[in-house]
Parts: structure tokens; C-alpha cells; sequence
């Protein structure tokens, strides 16, 4: 009787401690998903009182619409390889770091810099960097007698989508790196020190070893990626406003311009729903394909 009365007791303490956490995130995130997807069923322009409930239409329009499609294989295409191509470089600088090399502490540290650095700078930075007339790249190019790698590279639709990717996994490979970094110093150091007797090399230890103890880890890293793809805005807003035409127009670029630009809510909003639904389905399928037997 006495431990069911203290076990109600720390009960009612511990709701104590989560409600305020539980309001919180009622209110600012649980109503605004549903009032999103309420919106994405009328035709609101954002600004009126007046939302008039029109049922699928949104979605039909936006189904119909090319340049959500256009929108959508780009979001799908920065995913691929900004979260790939991150990891691998992380987990390749992370694995090199792990063996204590000189000033391995400075090189993390450079590594991890642009993370702290806000976007707008790091935009800013890469927009000087590749501009296509005084740009340094382009500079540099023509200084060593490659004058036909000089590009347009945020104006030519051949190259704005894959500059965009470059300067984001520029920012935030560091990011996989100190996810990997602290993974590796938790991994036993007896197996390595027996695939070394047996005379496996790096590259043999990197691909026998430590990437299948490191699943767990890629896996977080996907689903962070899956999110953090979805969610692309400022880059692609600063570098290049969805151009050149629309060859970098992402979904959240598409919904800032139905919502701030065309004055369609309702359209923004079912767009939004979309960034939802497909970024719990991607982590949905990525958890079952990195779930452990």
C-alpha cells in the first residue's frame, strides 16, 4: 500500500515537471500542424479572415502543377548527395583524426568553423567565390591555362543545383565529422588492435570494421539529413532566389512564393503538409532499412 501511495506521489510530481513542456509543445507545434493542414483545404490568401473550405483543391492544382515536380526532384537530388557525400567525407576526416595525427585538434576545429558561421555569411563568401567574372575560382582557372572550367556557376542551370549542394556540404561536412568522431572513441580499441595484427590496413579496417559498427550512426545521420533537405531554404534563397528560371526552386522556396508572393495560403500550406508527409515517410524508411536484425 505504501509504495503504490509513493509511486502515485512521484506521479504527480513528474507531470508536474512535463506539463509546462507538453503546453509548450501543444501549442507551438501541434496546432500549427494542424492548422496547416486545416489551411491546406481552403482557399485563405493569409491575410483575411475569410478561409473558405474547398476540400482537395489545393492538392489537385498542386499535383497538376510542373514546378512542384520540378521542386520536388530537386529537394530529392540535394538530398542524395549533400547527405551521402557528407557522411563519407566525415566519417574518411573523423577515421584520420582518430589516429592522433599532429594538430588534430586545429584541423577539427577548421572543420567545424563553418558551422558556427551563419548562413548568410557563408552564402556570401561563395557568392564572391563564384562569380563568374572576378570570382576566384573562375580566376584561378583561367591563371593556370584551364580557361573552359571557368563557369557561370550559379547562373547556368547546368551548374547552379550542384553549387548549391557544394557549399552546403562545405558547411556542414564538419557536422558529420564531430557525429563520427565521437562515435569512433566509443568503439572498442581491441578490435582494431586485432585487425592490425592481422595485418588489415586502413582502408581494409575503414570498410570490415568501422563503418558496419558505425550503422547506428549513419542511420541517425540520414534521418537528420532526410529533415534537414526538407527544411532547405536559406541557401537557396540567398544564393541563387530558385534561379536561374527555376533550376534550383525547392519546395520551401515554392511555398514562400505561394505564400508571401501569390498570396495562396491554402496552396502553401498543402505544399507544406507534402514536406511533412514525405519527410516522416523517408525516416519511416530509412529506420526500417537500418534496423537492426
Amino acid at each position: 500500500m505504501n509504495i503504490r501511495i509513493r509511486h502515485s506521489k512521484y506521479d504527480k510530481v513528474a507531470w508536474v515537471y512535463v506539463l509546462p513542456l507538453i503546453i509548450l509543445s501543444t501549442l507551438l507545434l501541434y496546432y500549427c500542424i494542424f492548422f496547416t493542414v486545416y489551411s491546406s483545404f481552403t482557399d485563405w490568401n493569409g491575410i483575411s479572415s475569410e478561409m473558405n473550405f474547398i476540400g482537395l483543391e489545393n492538392y489537385i492544382k498542386l499535383f497538376k502543377d510542373p514546378y512542384f515536380y520540378v521542386a520536388l526532384k530537386n529537394n530529392l537530388l540535394f538530398f542524395f548527395f549533400t547527405v551521402f557525400i557528407q557522411a563519407a567525407v566525415g566519417l574518411l576526416v573523423a577515421s584520420l583524426l582518430k589516429y592522433k595525427l599532429p594538430f588534430s585538434n586545429v584541423y577539427k576545429a577548421i572543420f567545424f568553423l563553418p558551422i558556427a558561421m551563419a548562413t548568410a555569411i557563408i552564402t556570401a563568401i561563395f557568392r564572391i567565390i563564384l562569380d563568374p567574372n572576378m570570382g576566384s575560382l573562375n580566376t584561378m582557372f583561367h591563371a593556370v591555362g584551364l580557361d573552359f572550367l571557368a563557369q557561370a556557376w550559379l547562373g547556368d542551370k547546368r551548374f547552379a543545383l550542384m553549387s548549391i549542394i557544394s557549399v552546403n556540404i562545405f558547411q556542414w561536412m564538419g557536422f558529420s565529422m564531430i557525429f563520427y568522431y565521437a562515435a569512433l572513441m566509443s568503439l572498442p580499441e581491441d578490435v582494431y588492435e586485432s585487425a592490425k595484427l592481422d595485418g588489415a590496413g586502413f582502408w581494409r579496417t575503414l570498410f570490415s570494421i568501422t563503418i558496419p559498427m558505425l550503422k547506428g550512426t549513419t542511420s541517425v545521420l540520414i534521418i537528420l539529413g532526410i529533415v534537414g533537405s526538407l527544411k532547405t531554404f536559406d541557401i537557396v534563397k540567398l544564393l541563387t532566389n530558385s534561379g536561374p528560371g527555376r533550376a534550383t526552386l525547392f519546395l520551401n522556396t515554392y511555398l514562400y512564393e505561394k505564400a508571401f508572393t501569390s498570396f495562396d495560403a491554402g496552396s502553401a500550406a498543402a505544399i507544406g503538409v507534402c514536406i511533412l508527409v514525405l519527410a516522416i515517410s523517408m525516416s519511416v524508411i530509412q529506420l526500417k532499412l537500418g534496423k537492426e536484425d
